[in-house]
């Protein structure tokens, strides 16, 4: 596993041990866990693209329900 350093204001950090506690995680595993659920998002072109042929093919869709 690679370990990635990034600065974060006193503010932040604050709001993020918050969070963190809040989950009973350590503000190591709850930044982890988040950036999973980030990256296991479709990406945003991907939704567009499915929302557009979904709204183009509703009529369809009804007809052979």
């Amino acid at each position: 596993m690679t370990t990635i350093t990034i600065p974060v204001s006193g503010d932040h950090l604050a709001q993020l041990r918050q969070r963190a506690e809040q989950s009973r995680q350590t503000p190591e595993e709850f930044l982890r866990q988040r950036v999973e659920q980030f990256l296991d998002q479709p990406d945003e072109q991907f939704r567009q693209a499915a929302a557009y042929v979904l709204r183009k093919n509703a009529e369809l869709y009804r007809r052979l329900a």
